[in-house]
């Protein structure tokens, strides 16, 4: 019996590939990538509908880790960026680079991917995916069963793995053909399709190019893109203030020695991180920023406590709840 490696996200796309190559009695494993850039929103979705695909399907899911490396594709793509910051030909290739390990390493024949001819304009049309697979290392080792038909035949059709006329031959965008064949095949329970990747989403590339701007880009810099809103007043500071008690906790945790944290003291209010070589200036905007954020923005003052972070002492001082046009050119939105 032939063994396969699967790339698994969860979605219909990857069950589909799965379940496709199954029914030719080949034995799947899957893997499931996490990265710091998969959106928050769609985090557990993927986990969990990643980890009930698995169990729906019966094959053992193995979640790799892939932060480190996504971070390095991001500031330096051999093949470049998409429309954002999504290196998304590089970031195949070091999926499949680790594929490939672990195909070696669990004693399985080939790959498997649910990726579909002409779905992404990026890294899913005849010269990428033909690209992707040579400098991965894995030439006709990858078999994209869901549009197999209109590929040339890989090592595994050669071999007599798979069937070849078994296999499906879908193109394009339209997910119909998926959801039909999916039905018939007795995949019914998976999410519908959204934007997993922070990489594709606007906004957020506009934080992310900010720091790479300013060569701020270490895993919490990162994960504070998150979090908040965003201020550059200049080019040696940046100030980051909660939009509700989630993002507070999560800038508390990402705060580092040195990072000066601002908290109103009568009134319910974000919490403000203030990181760099900061001046009067910057620290009146912060101030004034997080009384207008906060409760107290009908109020003409506003006590704000001010601690650096790791430290017992503070001290309070009144704020004045500004005019948010005031500082809009220093948002990064």
């Amino acid at each position: 019996m032939a063994k396969a490696i699967a790339l698994l996200s969860g979605g219909l796309d990857s069950l589909l590939a799965i379940r496709v190559v199954q029914q030719q009695g080949v034995e799947v494993e899957a893997l499931h990538f996490t990265s710091v850039f998969t959106n928050p929103a769609s985090v557990a979705i993927s986990l969990t509908a990643a980890a009930r695909g698995a169990r729906l399907l019966g094959v053992r899911l193995t979640t790799v880790e892939f932060t480190r490396e996504h971070l390095e594709l991001v500031k330096n793509p051999k093949h470049g960026h998409g429309k954002n910051l999504n290196p998304c030909i590089d970031c195949h290739m070091a999926m499949l680079r680790r594929a490939a390990q672990y195909m070696r390493d669990f004693g399985a024949d080939f790959i498997i991917t649910g990726e579909v001819l002409g779905q992404r304009p990026m890294s899913q049309h005849r010269e990428a995916l033909n690209l992707i697979a040579k400098q991965a290392g894995v030439e006709g080792l990858v078999l994209r069963p869901l549009s197999a038909k209109v590929l040339p035949p890989t090592i595994p059709e050669e071999r007599g793995w798979v069937d070849r006329e078994k296999l499906l031959d879908i193109t394009g965008r339209s997910r119909k053909v998926q959801i039909a064949e999916a039905k018939l095949r007795g995949v019914t329970d998976y999410p519908a399709p959204a934007g997993g990747c922070l990489l594709t989403d606007e906004i957020f590339c506009r934080k992310l190019q900010d720091l790479l701007d300013h060569g701020e880009f270490e895993l919490d810099d990162v994960q504070m893109l998150k979090h908040g809103r965003h201020y550059r007043p200049n080019e040696r500071v940046k100030v980051v203030i909660g939009r509700d008690n989630a993002d507070n906790e999560a800038i508390q945790a990402l705060a580092r020695p040195g990072d000066l944290l601002l908290r109103t003291v009568d009134v319910p209010g974000p919490l403000t991180l203030i990181r760099g070589k900061w001046g009067k200036e910057t620290l009146r905007m912060a101030t004034d920023l997080t009384a207008r954020y906060s409760q107290g923005r009908a109020l003409k003052k506003v006590k704000v406590s001010i601690q650096r972070h790791g430290e017992a002492d503070d001290r309070v001082i009144e704020a004045t709840p500004c005019d948010l046009e005031n500082y809009k050119k220093f948002l990064i939105n």
